[in-house]
């Protein structure tokens, strides 16, 4: 589908029983915006699958959304810098014998790195940004895809930024490696086309207030932001039957 074609409601608020029945994995659910987006699927019905490297923080995740009394979340602790392909693996044994399908993933976990020139970027810096912005998603929707096929409805978002079709100075590996997820999120959707049960899109959730945000401006006065919880709606719509026939895009949630 031809890139601009379509679009999705900004302020899409999620009715309730949105998600029933619906699995959804979000890496970098342990805050901001993974946060936000794991509590607001958990309580429009979906069964959440934190991912993330911090078990103390996915705990907290976990008891916030139980005591919602939404469905019963379960804990993916990965590393996404470090994990070996016998993790990616048995995270997928574990999700299809657990769930049997995986109906939604969502690639919210990232690194911000360096915000210097290309000439004195620190190299292993550059390959560790690269690594789990761009890499890990690869991997991680490659060896998932088998259980999002099971799906009758499976949606994969990948979370972007404006550095990835803009390109500005000193964003170093961030913005070449949003620019890789979009090149990702256009080729997967060509080579899914002919499986209407499956779509590929990616959303930039724009200036948000976030511990990422505040290290990239520091100087910013965050009041000026909005919160995570603000930007969900169009990962909710895109995550939902309403998402049905959207694919191969990139929207902005502002």
């Amino acid at each position: 589908m031809a890139e601009g074609l379509m679009s999705i409601p900004k302020e899409f608020a999620a009715p309730p029983g949105l998600l029933d029945g619906r699995c959804i994995l979000i890496t970098g659910s342990s805050g901001g915006l993974g946060r936000a987006l794991a509590l607001d699927c958990a309580r429009a019905g979906a069964s959440v699958i934190l991912a993330g490297r911090n078990a103390a923080k996915l705990e907290r995740i976990y008891d916030e959304i139980t005591a919602l009394g939404a469905p019963r979340p379960a804990i993916a602790l990965l590393d996404l810098a470090t994990a070996t392909a016998a993790e990616y693996d048995s995270l997928a044994a574990t999700i299809a014998q657990e769930f049997g399908k995986l109906d939604g993933l969502v690639h919210g976990a990232a690194l911000l790195g360096d915000r210097t020139p290309l000439e004195q970027y620190d190299v292993p810096t550059w390959c560790r940004v690269l690594h789990v912005n761009l890499t890990a998603p690869f991997i991680l929707t490659q060896v998932l895809l088998p259980s999002l096929r099971r799906s009758p409805d499976a949606s994969v978002i990948f979370v972007s930024s404006g550095v990835a079709t803009r390109p500005r100075a000193y964003w170093g590996a961030y913005a070449v490696s949003k620019a890789g997820l979009e090149s990702v999120r256009g080729m997967l959707a060509l080579e899914l086309e002919h499986e209407p049960n499956l779509r590929v899109n990616s959303i930039n959730p724009g200036r948000i207030r976030t511990a990422m945000r505040a290290a990239a401006y520091p100087a910013e006065d965050p009041n000026t932001l909005a919160s995570p919880a603000a930007v969900t709606g169009p990962f909710l719509y895109l995550l939902s039957e309403r998402g049905r026939g959207v694919d191969g895009q990139y929207f902005d949630a502002q």
